[in-house]
């Protein structure tokens, strides 16, 4: 820091770093509504040493905002961080910290060590204490530039093929051949967009990229401190990049500028990037072992929702120990700026807001039915553009499939669909019914916009669903107490990895029922990372602390069924893409559907079928039949419309490549036979 230092009143306003009006300053404005002092840490890199600013209450606050600005202060490169002091303890719900450096809610830019996963001197940790991050920010850098051609895909909610990823484990493995220095970040990330557009999928649902510790479990000695947090849902801040997701180690600036890079290319693919936020909880723990980082120790009280009869005590609907105060003006506000940041600044088209009814709680969780920051987001001009995608229940018993505040504008991760499909394929009883609403939109839930999905991040994998009747969750180190117990799969006769040619051929065909249940059914599909080539984590359904080849995704197994499940997976994305009849806007109608069924009341019945008509779409109409039971089933065709013969794109139980053909094959006759669990898809030509 060569620029001599000097300090003035400033302003309380943009909360965060700022660049001053001379050019050659930043202001600092940080929300504490119950703090008591507060002063301004600033590294100084020449000599190490910190540089603090007490800011007097009388002249450095406005309202509840502490504001300072810096004069001689370089315009990026600068470390920086609070301490903050309050009264009371832990009773009047404070948590004060005094010694502790304290990460800036609004830091744009943060550094820690450089390397995922590996420790470094940057970081200082101490065990109990934990790592060191600094906030930073890059005011000087020339705007990013997007190109003169550029623009976003801006596509319709129900023309999505979305496509859930972790960005460490897409290309972390060395099978990946990325670039030197680029495996498990954002620019492995866009060497492997190729990939994405030969898959057919058009929006990618990126797993937590905002800044997190992925050493945090390795803190203090504990059965899991052996992991690697590579699933990012414990956020430290809500507006930085996850700096470790630079290429070769480079910084939080880098990794900024090549998530640009990133976002860049897969619009100029025509694909969407969606982030999975977590806003619902931080990394800071509980109060039986807390992790002090920002919000703690600024103003626990107001970050946090707090037993109302006793203040010493978090709430904890997120299941990580607290969950945040997201309907206080305060909280919700900062909500708001961080979407609106990473929209504006980051270009991102949409957010999948985890565990989302916490986010419907007042600071005491209580319910609430218009709750302000879900309208005010819906409300948003800027963010009312973008997907807005809830997933509707939190760990306190909220259950909002179906009822989630939507204003037309919010849609839902369709828990109901997951569970109804995989029990249908599986052969269990009596729930037919349940799987024909699911495939034709889940009007009973009336979401606006469903998403569905049989398999996500946190579960099997599409090849253990049907490779495992339990979960396996031993390397957790939580002796398999951890992870779904709810999983309705099912192991087609033998747990594991088997050489039993029957068994096998079971689980690919029930793999191929479900990738057609789900690219038939109306609704946004979404699909995991990794279930294009029949990726196993060997039944572990819980696998967010693994960086390891378990959870790496495996190109060269991919190679391997490149001609024969890949070719399935992809061309049935293709072919929905591709068929007016599969991407509705609305739910159907009487006239756009006939259900060729007369035995909805039997709950032994395990057989579907159904005919979607196409009244002008274009297309053709298409046959599609299930046969869950363990006996082929004689389908007897409706009569194709005139002049128009029905075309056999899909059969489950043919061999590659006839399990699919695209554009129809030269006709079938009068009378199908579905093989036992497996599934046909016609088209009238």
């Amino acid at each position: 820091m060569n620029h001599p230092v000097g300090s003035v009143t400033g302003s309380s306003e943009p909360l965060g770093p700022s660049p001053g009006p001379s050019g050659k300053s930043v202001n600092f404005a940080l929300y504490s509504e119950h703090a008591s002092a507060v002063a301004l840490e600033i590294y100084n890199d020449e000599d190490s040493s910190v540089m603090e600013l007490n800011l007097d209450a009388t002249k450095y606050k406005t309202g509840h905002v502490w504001h300072v600005l810096v004069e001689g202060l370089p315009l990026s490169g600068v470390l920086y961080g609070y301490k903050v002091q309050g009264e009371g303890g832990w009773e009047t719900g404070g948590r004060w910290c005094n010694n502790d450096l304290l990460l800036d809610p609004y830091a744009p830019l943060i550094s820690g060590r450089r390397r995922f996963g590996v420790r470094d001197e940057i970081e200082e940790f101490e065990e109990k204490e934990g790592s060191l991050f600094w906030g930073t920010f890059d005011f000087e850098s020339p705007d990013f530039e997007w190109g003169s051609d550029y623009q976003r895909p801006n596509l319709p909610p129900q023309d999505l093929i979305v496509y859930e990823m972790p960005v460490r484990s897409f290309t972390a493995d060395p099978s990946s051949k990325v670039g030197d220095g680029n495996q498990g970040t954002f620019k492995g990330v866009a060497e492997k967009i190729p990939h994405l557009v030969e898959l057919g999928i058009n929006a990618v649902e990126l797993l937590p990229v905002f800044e997190y510790d992925e050493l945090e479990f390795q803190r203090t000695p504990n059965p899991r401190d052996h992991m690697v947090n590579i699933w990012g849902y414990s956020h430290i801040n809500f507006f930085a990049p996850m700096s470790r997701f630079a290429a070769d180690g480079a910084g939080p600036v880098a990794a900024a500028r090549e998530f640009k890079q990133m976002v860049q290319q897969f619009h100029k693919a025509g694909m969407e990037v969606i982030l999975d936020v977590v806003y619902n909880h931080t990394a800071e723990g509980g109060d039986d072992d807390p992790y002090v980082l920002s919000f703690r120790g600024i103003d626990n009280e107001v970050y946090y929702m707090l037993d109302p009869n006793n203040k010493s005590h978090l709430l904890n609907y997120s299941g990580c120990g607290n969950t945040t105060n997201a309907n206080h003006p305060a909280v919700q506000q900062m909500i708001m700026d961080s979407c609106r940041r990473w929209v504006e600044e980051y270009h991102v088209d949409g957010f999948r807001f985890d565990l989302a009814s916490c986010l419907c709680r007042d600071g005491s969780g209580t319910p609430l039915e218009v709750p302000p920051i879900i309208r005010d987001i819906a409300k948003d001009p800027v963010l009312c553009k973008v997907k807005l995608i809830a997933e509707p229940w939190d760990c306190g018993g909220l259950y909002q499939v179906g009822g989630f505040p939507n204003w037309d504008v919010w849609g839902e991760w369709n828990g109901k669909y997951r569970d109804d499909v995989r029990r249908f394929i599986k052969g269990d009883a009596g729930v037919k019914s349940a799987f024909a609403t699911r495939i034709a939109g889940s009007a009973d839930l009336k979401p606006y916009q469903g998403v569905n999905f049989i398999i996500a991040h946190d579960g099997f994998t599409l090849h253990d669903l049907v490779a495992y009747n339990g979960k396996h969750n031993e390397a957790n180190g939580e002796q398999n107490r951890d992870g779904s117990n709810d999983n309705f799969s099912w192991n087609c006769g033998q747990e594991g990895e088997t050489s039993d040619a029957g068994v096998n051929a079971l689980r690919q065909r029930q793999m191929r029922n479900m990738m057609l249940a789900l690219m038939v059914s109306q609704g946004t599909p979404m699909v995991l990372m990794g279930d294009e080539y029949a990726q196993t984590r060997d039944g572990n359904n819980n696998w967010y602390g693994h960086d390891t080849e378990m959870t790496r995704f495996q190109w060269d197994q991919l190679e391997g069924v490149r001609d024969t499940f890949f070719r399935f997976y992809s061309e049935i994305i293709k072919f929905r893409k591709g068929h007016p009849l599969l991407g509705r806007t609305d739910f159907l109608r009487p006239n756009d559907i006939t259900w060729h069924e007369d035995n909805w009341d039997n709950t032994d019945s395990r057989y579907l079928a159904f005919t979607l008509h196409d009244l002008g779409q274009g297309g053709g109409d298409l046959y599609v039949a299930f046969n869950a039971h363990t006996f082929p089933i004689d389908a007897h065709l409706p009569a194709a419309p005139e002049g128009k013969t029905w075309r056999r794109v899909v059969d489950t139980n043919l061999q590659p490549p006839k399990d699919i053909t695209p554009a129809g094959n030269k006709g079938v006759d009068p009378v199908y036979g579905i093989q036992p669990f497996s599934s046909i898809l016609l088209v009238a030509k």
